[in-house]
């Protein structure tokens, strides 16, 4: 711990004069609270930050706020039991901190436990359109841009893998839903895509495309520290889904999506990156093009409409066209 600011504006500074590898940030604070103060910090000198808020319900508009200015995950501060009864939470923000610092470079030697993946569905037809996307830093706002121009009779299914505490993702979902046309809801196990609809991944396990055209979690492979992560839900798509795809990969550091999309790309579908002038952190976005998965690369804003005419009938991506 190289310091500790009494308020934003105090850790603004502190960060600006000796820059952390990690940052964690309360949301209410006196002089400037949590979402400015990782604004200023994005803007001065970024680095990771992490929040960390006592009230998940209270405050989740200010943490899908604070992510996309920049802050990398959420977790609710842990709190000390009476008569030594130990810490409720502290588990959480120790494997918050761990994962954050393998995404630096830092490397651990823990181990994740796992358990199965539960089964089954039936395969629909060829004509289904499913437009996955996935991001992190930054992601909230990202989603809403991509999100807003889709009319409610879009022809195609939306999954959605943005890196966010399981805490925060019912009210990621009901803020979202305020701003967008589209039904949006949580992916339960066993769901099955349904046109028109957003489904939003809400576990920490990793959620992937069955045979069967279902979504269901799994916390396999382990090894992964992204949770959930989007190239373990990009490469099922890509072994198991039964129709045409769309995929966009959206801010976010690190490089997670970026093999997953490579994977739909070699099968001929459409890929897009967000580009780096309107990313939050152009980290993910990169690695993808940088592996030469990208159809094509484009502002946040013009995501959404170039989906909406891509999925066009007359595109032919219905017959299966890739």
């Amino acid at each position: 711990i190289i310091w500790i600011a009494k308020n934003g504006a105090e850790g603004v500074e502190l960060c600006a004069n000796d820059t952390p590898d990690l940052v964690l940030m309360d949301l209410v604070m006196p002089v400037m609270n949590g979402v400015e103060a990782v604004k200023r910090i994005m803007e001065s000198s970024p680095c990771a930050i992490l929040i960390v808020t006592s009230s998940v319900t209270d405050n989740s508009s200010k943490v899908f706020e604070a992510m996309g200015a920049g802050a990398l995950d959420a977790v609710a501060t842990p709190i000390l039991g009476q008569r030594n009864r130990g810490i409720s939470g502290g588990k959480e923000l120790l494997d918050k901190i761990e994962r954050i610092g393998k995404l630096l470079g830092i490397k651990s030697s823990k181990v994740l436990s796992g358990k199965t993946v539960s089964k089954i569905g039936k395969v629909k037809s060829r004509n289904q359109c499913l437009f996955a996307i996935g991001c992190s830093t930054g992601g909230p706002q990202a989603l809403v841009k991509v999100l807003s121009p889709l009319p409610v009779d879009f022809p195609a299914s939306v999954i959605v893998i943005q890196h966010m505490d399981e805490k925060f993702t019912p009210g990621l979902i009901d803020w979202i839903d305020t701003q967008v046309d589209l039904p949006v809801r949580m992916a339960k196990d066993g769901d099955e895509p349904e046109p028109g609809v957003v489904l939003i991944a809400s576990t920490d396990d990793h959620l992937i495309m069955t045979a069967g055209n279902r979504l269901v979690y799994t916390p396999e492979p382990a090894s992964n520290f992204y949770h959930p992560s989007v190239d373990v839900f990009f490469e099922s798509v890509a072994k198991h889904w039964k129709g045409s795809v769309v995929a966009a990969l959206l801010t976010g550091m690190g490089r997670d999506g970026a093999n997953g999309m490579q994977a739909l790309h070699q099968q001929g579908w459409h890929t897009i990156a967000q580009d780096e002038a309107s990313s939050v952190v152009f980290g993910m976005p990169k690695a993808a093009i940088d592996l030469g998965a990208v159809s094509e690369t484009l502002p946040i804003d013009c995501i959404g409409p170039a989906c909406i005419d891509l999925l066009a009938p007359k595109k032919g991506i219905f017959d299966g066209h890739k």
